[in-house]
């Protein structure tokens, strides 16, 4: 992506999805990026970023008999349509797991939290993106042309209240 998508996206001005991918097998005892295993999608015309992903997923015929850990960078979390198709996506396929930074919760349609919840009570890691996810990111994803990661003001600090609303909302405690 252009670093302007990656600015405007990422660092909380926008309401377009965006989502980074690594999909990763295990070989041994370490993870080894599939060939065709990394890229980034944006929502389409009434599909979300999620759902263009689990588009894709048939295309690499994943082995069942292997393990697989995909991470997605995203710049907002799924919403409560997503989370439940990602539920259902895990449930059918066990050799996968499924890693989430994002950059702040989607909270824009009632029952985002229970919708956290059921990824995280599905097996998958869901947290706040911190500098690091940031700067991987930029470093991975972006065409920076050589340019270093620079964080923005607040970067820090927001990603520290993203994270303990996350935190508030897998532990089902009172918003």
């Amino acid at each position: 992506m252009d670093q302007d998508t990656f600015w405007s996206n990422f660092a909380n001005k926008e309401r377009k999805t965006y989502l980074c991918y690594e999909v990763e097998l295990l070989d041994g005892n370490s993870w080894v990026l599939l060939e065709e295993g990394r890229g980034f999608l944006h929502n389409q015309l009434r599909r979300h970023a999620e759902l263009c992903f689990l588009d894709r997923v048939p295309s690499w015929q994943l082995d069942p008999a292997k393990r697989y850990r995909v991470t997605w960078l995203l710049s907002w979390s799924p919403c409560t349509d997503c989370a439940r198709d990602l539920v259902t996506f895990l449930q059918h396929n066990s050799h996968v797991s499924l890693r989430i930074f994002t950059a702040r919760i989607y909270t824009y349609l009632k029952g985002y939290e229970e919708g956290l919840r059921s990824l995280q009570g599905a097996g998958a890691h869901l947290a706040i993106m911190t500098s690091t996810e940031f700067e991987h990111c930029w470093g991975t994803f972006v065409h920076n042309q050589g340019t270093p990661f620079e964080p923005w003001n607040g970067l820090d600090e927001n990603s520290q209240e993203e994270s303990m609303k996350l935190q508030r909302i897998l532990q089902n405690e009172d918003n």
